[in-house]
């Protein structure tokens, strides 16, 4: 197979337009995460929850909070893993849930969960009760009666319940069934998961590299272990190479000789175009981090500052507030990665109106800016 020659404005396009951030926008909420393949259910909302940030940037003022309540209460998608996915998606998974921890050989850690889980039957079988008995329900109305506590130098340390219901949605046996505000509802996973067949494991595995590529649009075939979901693609689509970068590439021959019509666009810090830091290095030559975990004094851009996005390039970061209680979005910088010219700045501008707008807030901008 012939190994496709991009420049890296050719590979930055590819995976704009396979992200959904060029022109016209997409008009169907689930047609939206289907391309996405799934969204990432943070709750944040220094701005917005990351899963409405992101499906406004693709819809665009047409998205409401609701619709999203509505597809996942319609179950026409679901939250697995902290990850909401069209509900179909599920059959791919089966298989993990079937033979977690893993297959094979087990590493440590493995090991230590599949124990744990063990150690603690007769509380996971309580769980399992109270639920089938009232549930949907949130971990706080679950009974503790785990014999051997979870440990950690963090914010899980001793929280069983909500470990096990964690191990147990991986094992397939529990399931979100909504949520109360931020809190998690948890009920039977056969009372929300659909009666699909099991996709066989390394059937499932390459159907969900194609269908990452086609949401990537270019990514590495192999990469770093990520939490819950990789971000390579192993041999799905074709070979690759980028001008100035090391290595190949597989790229999806659907988003190859395309046209390209970019737009501007404020992206969370969990979006996807920009989720595999590394990817986001090569191909955007672009800086940056998630601080919301630093100390204020180390923050460069800010708690939850907002990449900027203009035609095929990051240019920016946007640090701006929810202050719900005032009714404002306060604009604390915009740092300019590159000079912004003065159609740049007016695009970033409207696009700052427009999400103080959707959030339904008073737009309050620091003085200078304008």
């Amino acid at each position: 197979m012939a190994v496709h020659e991009l420049t890296r404005a050719e590979a930055r396009r590819i995976a704009v337009r396979a992200q959904l951030l060029d022109r016209p926008r997409p008009t169907s909420l689930l047609d939206v995460v289907r391309q996405l393949t799934l969204l990432q259910a943070d709750q944040t909302a220094a701005v917005a929850p990351n899963a409405d940030l992101v499906l406004w940037t693709r819809l665009g003022a047409a998205y409401e909070p609701a619709d999203l309540e509505a597809a996942l209460g319609d179950q026409a998608l679901l939250e697995w893993q902290g990850m909401i996915r069209p509900a179909a998606d599920l059959a791919l998974y089966r298989a993990d849930m079937a033979d977690w921890p893993g297959r094979g050989e087990l590493v440590d850690w493995q090991e230590y969960l599949r124990d744990w889980v063990e150690a603690n039957r007769g509380c996971r079988m309580d769980i399992i009760g109270r639920l089938r008995s009232d549930g949907p329900l949130p971990a706080r109305q679950l009974p503790d009666s785990c014999e051997l506590r979870w440990p950690s130098s963090g914010w899980s340390n001793d929280r069983n319940v909500l470990k096990m219901l964690e191990l147990m949605e991986a094992r397939g046996e529990v399931a979100v069934a909504g949520r109360d505000g931020r809190e998690r509802l948890w009920d039977l996973a056969e009372r929300i998961y659909p009666d699909d067949d099991m996709v066989p494991a390394g059937q499932a595995a390459r159907i969900r590299g194609q269908r990452r590529l086609r949401s990537l649009g270019i990514a590495r075939s192999t990469s770093a272990r990520q939490p819950v979901e990789r971000v390579d693609v192993a041999e799905a689509g074709e070979p690759a190479v980028v001008e100035g970068l090391r290595g190949r590439w597989r790229v999806d021959p659907e988003q190859l000789d395309r046209p390209f019509s970019g737009r501007t666009a404020l992206l969370s810090p969990l979006d996807r175009l920009i989720f595999d830091r590394k990817r986001m290095a090569e191909l955007f030559a672009f800086d940056y981090q998630l601080e919301m975990y630093k100390p204020v004094a180390k923050r460069r851009w800010g708690y939850w500052a907002m990449p900027i996005l203009h035609g095929d390039r990051l240019v920016g970061k946007l640090d701006a507030t929810a202050d719900r209680r005032a009714g404002v979005l306060r604009v604390d910088a915009i740092h300019q990665d590159v000079p912004f010219t003065k159609a740049m700045a007016a695009a970033v501008d409207r696009e700052i109106e427009q999400l103080a707008a959707w959030l339904r807030l008073n737009l309050d901008r620091p003085l200078g800016e304008p």
